[in-house]
């Protein structure tokens, strides 16, 4: 293998890709990152077993190769040298990377070695422009559980509903609910919220669309020069719809930044109890939010609102703030029934998503 890659493409493929490279693994070989030339392109992946990312850079290939290289060094090294051009050549299982200032050898591992993620023959495939997806999914992603006690909630529900495309994330406790476009064929598969993470990492603002194929155990996202294979969490996803209530009692509208704002405030007395605070909702005071910690003190903060009927609910102060920093709409509506039912948070700016809370106990 020899080539020639601009430092600064080589520098931004190892940073989406070598992060998945785990040293901790038993096996050495998922340490580092293959280097391949493929199509006249220089090729950069990384696996951990579940996920895998592969990012492609222009390059000026003289003879094909493969090769892979400790990740972090390999990351570290490129990512330290000046803007230039870079000479990478393969002999004897260690690349020579060299430019006018700099000559370094880097042992690697044959390529026949690394482990390969098999490639999905007969899936379903569907698009979606790439700058409504990652919104779309980083307006639910958090929302996912962390518990490993539920395997199902710890991923990122993709269906369709109809003629539209669905994302959802729930820990139990909140839910999060997108759409992100018409649907052609059906939609079903679960994939874990890490791979979801990863994957908002490597869209950038520059890319069109994002290419969804997946069969029953896993899924590819391609968007650009890069794409992310998952395998996909088994299981059914629980009927999450008849959670989402569609009449509501109180429903109040106020201006987003002011109610994250004083969210924010009550939650820093909230801290003794677990985060509870408690909203109400009235239709000459607007919403005020109450936070007591009998250590420290009490804190009562309002906000203009427009308010139809009246009540109150005792929240997760974290879940709540979780929510509207989800929000970019300057104006939400917070919608409940009684103290017992489960919150809305929605908006007329982003009509396809909903932020479900589940209400404490007050």
């Amino acid at each position: 293998m020899k080539l020639q890659v601009t430092q600064a493409n080589l520098s931004k493929a190892l940073s989406t890709v070598a992060r998945i490279a785990n040293s901790r693994n038993p096996l050495p070989i998922l340490s580092n990152v293959l280097l391949k030339t493929e199509n006249n392109r220089l090729s950069i992946a990384a696996t951990n077993l579940d996920i895998g990312i592969t990012h492609f850079i222009g390059s000026k290939i003289e003879t094909e190769g493969a090769i892979t290289v400790p990740a972090r060094l390999m990351q570290d090294f490129v990512s330290s040298l000046p803007d230039s051009v870079l000479n990478l050549e393969l002999a004897d299982n260690k690349l020579h990377i060299t430019t006018d200032q700099y000559q370094s050898t880097i042992n690697g591992i044959v390529a026949d070695d690394f482990p390969v993620m098999p490639a999905i023959k007969e899936g379903v495939t569907w698009k979606s422009p790439a700058a409504d997806f990652k919104k779309a999914l980083s307006q639910v992603v958090f929302a996912a559980s962390a518990d490993d006690a539920r395997p199902v909630l710890n991923g990122v529900y993709f269906h369709s509903s109809g003629s539209q495309a669905v994302v959802v994330a729930t820990d139990s406790y909140r839910l999060a609910e997108n759409k992100l476009g018409k649907a052609s064929k059906p939609i079903n598969f679960l994939v874990p919220a890490s791979a979801a993470q990863d994957l908002l990492r490597i869209i950038s603002d520059t890319d069109k669309e994002v290419v969804v194929t997946h069969d029953d155990q896993q899924v590819l996202f391609h968007a650009g020069d890069v794409s992310l294979v998952a395998r996909l969490i088994e299981g059914n996803y629980p009927d999450y719809r008849k959670l989402i209530p569609t009449k509501f009692e109180t429903t109040a509208t106020l201006a987003r930044a002011d109610f994250l704002n004083i969210t924010k405030v009550s939650s820093l007395f909230a801290r003794e109890s677990a985060g509870s605070i408690t909203v109400k909702a009235d239709k000459q005071d607007g919403v005020s939010i109450n936070a007591i910690a009998s250590q420290l003190g009490e804190n009562t903060a309002k906000a203009d609102a427009k308010v139809t009927g009246g009540g109150e609910v005792t929240l997760n102060s974290r879940y709540l703030i979780d929510a509207l920093n989800a929000f970019s709409a300057q104006e939400v509506e917070f919608c409940f029934n009684g103290k017992l039912e489960p919150v809305i948070l929605r908006s007329a700016g982003e009509a396809n998503y909903v932020h479900l809370i589940m209400p404490l106990r007050s």
